[in-house]
């Protein structure tokens, strides 16, 4: 079973900057995807930025350019640098982790965006 810790959110001012931060723990398995997905009050979850489980990324257009995933594969840790954020961006992050074997969610952390 894996077990996925978040950290990293708060209050921001639009414009400004935070980093969350995933760490992985437990069976990781030796093939999987990771990454960030949000869900706004009243909205379905969305993808934000992933690593597929081949290495590439992928982000959702609305924050291309805004937001960088990046990765510490040897401590099984994953970070979003999210810059210029918008009040749009406010919402509970959650990291994922999905092998063949399964999916894993994060008990999401909080990112509000004033204006």
């Amino acid at each position: 079973q894996v077990q996925l810790v978040e950290s990293g959110g708060g209050l921001v001012q639009a414009g400004g900057s935070l980093r969350l931060s995933c760490a992985a723990s437990g069976s990781i398995p030796s093939i999987y995807a990771m990454g960030w997905y949000r869900q706004a009050p009243g909205k379905q979850r969305e993808l934000v930025a992933r690593f597929t489980s081949g290495g590439s990324t992928n982000y959702a257009d609305s924050v291309k350019g805004r937001f960088t995933i990046s990765r510490d594969s040897a401590k099984n840790t994953v970070l979003l640098q999210m810059n210029s954020l918008k009040p749009e961006d406010t919402a509970v992050y959650y990291c994922n982790l999905a092998s063949p074997y399964g999916t894993a969610w994060g008990q999401g952390t909080q990112v509000t965006v004033s204006s």
